[in-house]
C-alpha cells in the first residue's frame, strides 16, 4: 500500500524508461478497456502498437483512431485466442522483425454470472475455452529481449472466489506465473509484471458509473503504470491496494464466505432478472 506514495513520481520515471527501450513497440493481447487505455497512453508518448485481438473491426477502428491522434505507427493482427488452430504461429509471423519493449495480455474470459460450478451452462465447452483462452494465450506470448510483460491477472486469483471457482482458478495460474517468470528474467533486462485489479467500469463488468474503488480504465491504467518497474505484484490502483490489505487481514475462511456470499447474491439477482424476461 505504501508503495503508491511513489506512484505520480514513479509513473513519469518508468513512462520514459519505456519510451527510452531500444525496443519501440508495444503488443497488446486482445484490445479491452484496459489494454487499450495501456496503449493509447504509450502511443501518445509516440510508442509503436501492435494490437492483437479477434475483431478486425474493432482493430482497425483502434488503430485509426491512434494513427489520426498519435500519428505513430500501427500493426493488426487478427486472432481469435478461442480458437482450436495454432494462432500463436501466426502471431508469431505477424510480429517478425518488430522489437517488442511492452507486452500488454489482457485475453481473458468469465462467466456470465457467478454460478456453481458443475451447474455452469456449456460446462464442458466453458472449460475447455477458458483454459485454452486465460492460460494459454499466457503461456504462449513469445519472447522478449528485454523490456515489460505486463499479465492482467485479477482480484479473484488472489483467494480462491466461489461461484467463479473456474476464472478464480486461471486467474491465480496467471499471478503464479507471472512471478515465476519474473524471478527467472528479472536479471536478463524483462521486467514481467501481475496486475490483480478489482472492479474496473468497463461493459463486461456491468459497473457504468465510477466510485473511488471502481475506477474508469483510463483512471485505473494511469495508477498501474506507476507500479511498473517499482512492483512485480500489484493491485495496481490504491483503493484496491486497500481492499486487498483489508483481505489479507482476515483469516481465509472468512473472506471465502465473504465471497461466496457476495457472489450468491449477484447469482440471485441474475436468475430473478432473467425470469422476468
Amino acid at each position: 500500500v505504501f508503495s503508491f506514495i511513489n506512484v505520480p513520481i514513479h509513473l513519469y520515471w518508468m513512462t520514459e524508461k519505456i519510451m527510452n527501450l531500444d525496443t519501440n513497440f508495444e503488443a497488446i493481447y486482445d484490445c479491452s478497456y484496459v489494454s487499450c487505455s495501456v496503449l493509447l497512453q504509450l502511443a501518445r508518448r509516440g510508442m509503436k502498437v501492435a494490437l492483437i485481438s479477434r475483431s478486425k473491426e474493432k482493430l482497425d477502428h483502434v488503430a485509426s483512431e491512434i494513427n489520426d491522434k498519435y500519428k505513430v505507427e500501427t500493426k493488426v493482427i487478427v486472432a481469435d485466442f478461442g480458437e482450436r488452430e495454432d494462432i500463436y504461429s501466426r502471431i508469431k509471423a505477424g510480429l517478425e522483425g518488430l522489437e517488442i519493449g511492452v507486452l500488454v495480455n489482457n485475453v481473458g474470459m468469465s462467466y456470465v454470472y457467478p454460478e456453481y460450478f458443475l451447474d455452469v451452462p456449456d460446462l464442458d465447452e466453458r472449460i475447455d475455452k477458458m483454459v485454452n483462452i486465460n492460460i494459454m494465450s499466457v503461456c504462449k506470448v513469445g519472447a522478449l529481449s528485454k523490456g515489460v510483460v505486463l499479465n492482467i491477472s485479477s482480484a479473484t486469483g488472489m483467494y480462491p472466489t466461489a461461484l467463479l471457482t473456474l476464472y478464480s482458478a486461471t486467474k491465480a495460474f496467471i499471478d503464479f506465473f507471472s512471478q515465476g517468470l519474473h524471478a527467472e528474467y528479472k536479471s536478463k533486462g524483462i521486467f514481467v509484471q501481475s496486475v490483480l485489479p478489482y472492479y474496473v467500469v468497463t461493459k463486461s463488468s456491468k459497473i457504468r458509473t465510477p466510485t473511488f474503488d471502481k475506477p474508469t480504465p483510463e483512471t485505473y491504467v494511469r495508477a498501474a503504470l506507476g507500479t511498473v518497474g517499482l512492483q512485480s505484484r500489484t493491485n495496481g490502483y490504491l483503493p484496491h491496494a486497500l481492499i486487498g490489505w483489508i483481505f489479507s487481514l482476515l483469516p481465509t475462511s472468512t473472506t471465502i464466505s465473504f465471497i461466496m456470499n457476495y457472489n450468491k447474491d449477484i447469482r440471485a439477482r441474475y436468475l430473478k432478472k432473467m425470469k422476468k424476461m
